[in-house]
């Protein structure tokens, strides 16, 4: 599955346009990254956690020279599935369609005097 199908499910799903779809799915990612940005972990109960790992400097060699070189330590992004995605995936539970949501309802229109 792609973004745009991601999208076209959310708002089946959701009873929402794509384009409003779109722009949740967009605010989503960008505040996981904000805050793994930030060095947060988020943490989304019954799908998993995102969290940011370390990763220590060490000695590497170049596979062209065969020269050792120094690999600098970084941070790295990380996912561990929760217990409820993990049954989904090993096929010990179904995933819970999406309902539709009641289309939303217009204002009243005013009267005229």
């Amino acid at each position: 599955m792609n973004k745009a199908e991601l999208v076209e499910a959310i708002a089946n799903g959701a009873g929402l346009s794509k384009t409003l779809a779109d722009a949740a799915l967009n605010a989503t990612l960008t505040a996981i990254k904000t805050e793994m940005g930030k060095g947060n972990d988020v943490s989304l109960i019954g799908f998993g956690s995102f969290k940011v790992g370390k990763r220590a400097a060490r000695m590497g060699r170049n596979p062209q020279t065969g020269k050792p070189q120094k690999i600098a330590a970084r941070k790295v992004a990380k996912f561990s599935p929760g217990a409820e995605l993990k049954a989904i995936v090993n096929g010990e539970k179904k995933a819970a369609s999406a309902k539709k949501a009641a289309p939303a309802k217009k204002a009243a229109a005013k009267k005229k005097k």
